[in-house]
């Protein structure tokens, strides 16, 4: 599995911006990267899939095309789910994993048929 860190030190990526925090002396670059399908874990244990667009050295992540997997527990009679979200910003700190998909075995799975027990939420002590 790629790793951001390693996206942010190939020569794929460019710093397409940097400004100034109003608030302090450091600098934010942006990243475009290539267009790659790559599925997000939350914080709040939510799987989204979607197209890297861009992301930063604080993993802040957006994304193009992006959909959420609901998957349902194996009791539960009604089909998984997947929610269209269009463009989506993931803020850096609610970012668990990212993952490339391999695109071939992700469109031959049929998402609504998954199902499996929830990972659960980061717990902060």
């Amino acid at each position: 599995m790629a790793t951001l860190g390693g996206y942010l030190n190939s020569a794929y990526t460019e710093p397409v911006s940097t400004y100034k925090h109003s608030r302090s002396n450091c600098s934010h670059s942006f990243f475009y990267l290539p267009a790659e399908k790559v599925l997000v874990v939350t914080a709040d244990s939510r799987i989204l899939v979607g197209t890297l667009a861009a992301c930063d050295q604080s993993t802040n992540l957006v994304l193009k095309e992006t959909e959420e997997r609901v998957i349902h527990e194996p009791d539960e009679h009604e089909p998984s789910e997947i929610h269209a979200l269009g463009l989506y910003l993931v803020r850096g700190d609610n970012v668990c994993s990212v993952g490339l998909i391999d695109e071939k075995l992700d469109e031959s799975i049929n998402w609504t048929e998954v199902k499996g027990s929830e990972i659960g939420d980061i717990k902060h002590i």
